[in-house]
């Protein structure tokens, strides 16, 4: 039988069932993928913070819709994907290695297509994930975004996992604790 926490995220009740990973943490596992009320919810609320960013970021794939709807929000026609494997457009793009995040426990790549750098070089760029835990997929984008010229503004997640919420650096509508 499957437990679940409940989590208030800015005025959006949500049930996220308690999963434990192969190193024995249990995490609140948060999956926008397919939810559209709750995306659309957790994308407007995010927007609220990063009015005053020029262009936004994510890494696929779980920040991709609550991107869209965030980036929407703002008036952004475009918004930069950093990709976790290097695809056939991406040949003239740019590229980091970064350490591994809680959920993977492998060290990670990510990708920049020349498009999406042109996009951010020499603007104010807003990071937004879905949840924030050790840092590991952040300090990805955050190496990503300065590779590509483009100048780190703010930093906003759906969801701040144990000891993340201390950071003040970052910008979060709710808490989850690691079980």
């Amino acid at each position: 039988m499957t437990e679940f926490y409940k989590v208030n995220i800015d005025g959006y009740d949500a049930d996220l069932p308690i999963l434990t990973l192969p190193s024995g943490i249990k995490i609140c596992f948060f999956n926008l993928h397919g939810a559209s009320e709750m995306t659309e919810h957790c994308g407007k609320s995010l927007a609220k913070h990063l009015a005053d960013c020029d262009v936004l970021i994510t890494a696929e794939s779980k920040g991709l819709q609550l991107c869209h709807v965030t980036a929407r929000e703002l008036g952004h026609e475009f918004y930069a994907v950093a990709r976790k494997s290097k695809k056939l457009y991406m040949q003239d793009g740019i590229e980091i290695s970064y350490g591994s995040s809680i959920t993977t426990g492998e060290p990670q790549k990510l990708y920049l297509s020349k498009h999406d750098v042109d996009l951010i070089k020499g603007k104010k760029v807003g990071i937004v994930d879905d949840v924030l835990s050790t840092g590991a997929s952040l300090k990805g984008l955050e190496a990503l975004v300065e590779k590509a010229g483009g100048i780190i503004h703010k930093k906003a997640f759906v969801l701040a996992e144990g000891d993340s919420a201390n950071r003040s650096d970052v910008v979060y509508l709710a808490t989850i604790p690691l079980l």
